[in-house]
């Protein structure tokens, strides 16, 4: 199923496909170079926003938390990237300790986990699951809606390992986004290999790293290829020392607002676009949608009412928000269903090292195309993808199925690569850990 693309500016688009297309073995040479530099994520997902004249990510999970989302044909292309990842991480690995989200209450959250796990298995692993939360003192099961059971058991640390009762692991795979700040038991584990690492948790990274990573990605891919980065890329400013509560730091946010929309209006104006420019503030960390607000006039930023002051102060985990992206915001075009059942679609692609895995739109019919979609309401639709986002077809038009997704997959793979420089450039120095 190809969402229909419900704007006047599709030509533009078809062209960015057609351009992909054309240029497909440079550009699949151009990232196995580049991935011969540098080390993918475990794994990740990125959201994508097609206006039809642009295609640009918006935002890049490092933790995913929708496998269960991923239809069952991407199973084997799941498990393959894993393998791959593994022989390549620690060949002679047997045993993984998985550590998930505290959410033991959103069941939908723990199939996730279960299908994560399911595809681990298949690679070899022994995979077992450890829980942060203090109540999980002894295993305890979890009945999830498919009838499955899902084991958590309490997690066990000595001097430099971290396991389980009876249960040393060669490796710590994290689902967890550490948004709360890294735990005590995970620092400090010098003789085992945590992945993703922990400066990668929101407790350290940024969003505004990854962008400024990406627009280098972006630039030098658009070179390769002979397109305006504009074109893959969105804007974005960032800003400091925020405290919505306080209204402190409304001249900085109004500043930067204006001057991403200056920007923007000048590119619509270059490309013939009449769409009114908009940009999407947002929590410089955080997840889970919240912490973000659609702008059109640097005016609405310096008038919030305590709604909206409530409403952008805090993200997950009740953190305060101190620091926001100015990101400019890329229309969603693409629609599903329809009559009352039409939403508002966007794509999110899902990768395994440096392989696209799968994917799925996320279809919100209660918000409109300038809209954060990540917000309640919204749904999958988990056979959106028939096809892989690595199989294009030159003698199908731009826009069929396999080449629409392949432009897709090229645009998540350039965001793994900005995030393979963006924890590359972020990490601290550190004592090499080595499988065991």
């Amino acid at each position: 199923m190809v969402p229909r693309l419900n704007t006047a500016f599709s030509g533009p688009l078809l062209e960015i496909e057609r351009c992909f297309l054309d240029a497909m073995p440079e550009i699949e040479r151009w990232l196995r170079g580049q991935w011969q530099e540098h080390t993918p994520p475990f794994y990740g997902s990125v959201d994508l926003r097609n206006s039809g004249f642009k295609l640009a990510p918006v935002d890049m999970n490092l933790f995913p938390g929708g496998f269960n989302n991923l239809d069952a044909s991407f199973l084997p292309l799941c498990v393959q990237a894993a393998v791959t990842l593994i022989d390549r991480i620690c060949p002679d690995a047997k045993r993984l300790l998985l550590i998930p989200e505290n959410h033991t209450r959103n069941l939908f959250y723990l199939q996730n986990v279960a299908q994560l796990a399911a595809i681990l298995r298949l690679t070899g692993l022994e995979v077992r699951l450890g829980s942060l939360l203090p109540e999980i003192d002894k295993p305890t099961p979890i009945e999830l809606p498919d009838g499955t059971t899902l084991l958590l058991e309490p997690l066990v640390r000595s001097r430099y390992r971290l396991g389980l009762a009876g249960f040393e692991p060669c490796a710590v795979l994290l689902n967890n986004d550490l948004s709360a700040g890294i735990p005590q038991i995970l620092q400090n584990l010098h003789e085992q290999v945590v992945l993703p690492p922990l400066h990668a948790g929101w407790a350290v990274r940024r969003k505004s790293n990854h962008f400024a990573a990406y627009d280098e990605v972006a630039g030098d891919f658009a070179r390769l290829v002979g397109i305006d980065p504009w074109r893959i890329n969105p804007y974005f400013s960032v800003c400091d020392s925020v405290n919505f509560h306080e209204r402190q730091g409304e001249e900085c946010l109004a500043a930067n607002v204006d001057a991403v929309l200056e920007l923007i209006r000048e590119k619509y104006k270059q490309y013939g676009i009449e769409e009114p420019p908009y940009v999407v503030v947002k929590a410089d960390a955080g997840t889970y949608g919240m912490g973000v607000m659609t702008v059109k006039d640097a005016a609405q930023v310096t008038g919030l009412n305590r709604r909206q002051r409530n409403k952008m102060s805090v993200i997950k985990e009740g953190l305060a928000v101190s620091q926001v992206i100015i990101q400019e915001g890329v229309y969603s075009d693409e629609v599903v269903g329809s009559g009352k059942q039409e939403g508002v679609a966007e794509p999110v692609v899902y990768m395994i090292d440096r392989f696209v895995v799968g994917g799925f739109y996320r279809v919100h019919s209660g918000r409109g195309r300038d809209e954060n979609l990540n917000a309640p309401g919204m749904h999958f639709e988990r056979l959106a993808f028939e096809t892989s986002c690595s199989l294009p077809d030159q003698c199908q038009d731009p826009d069929a199925a396999p080449n629409r997704f392949y432009t897709y997959g090229v645009v998540a793979r350039l965001a793994q690569l900005a995030a393979s420089l963006e924890l590359e450039r972020t990490a601290p120095v550190e004592e090499q850990v080595s499988c065991a």
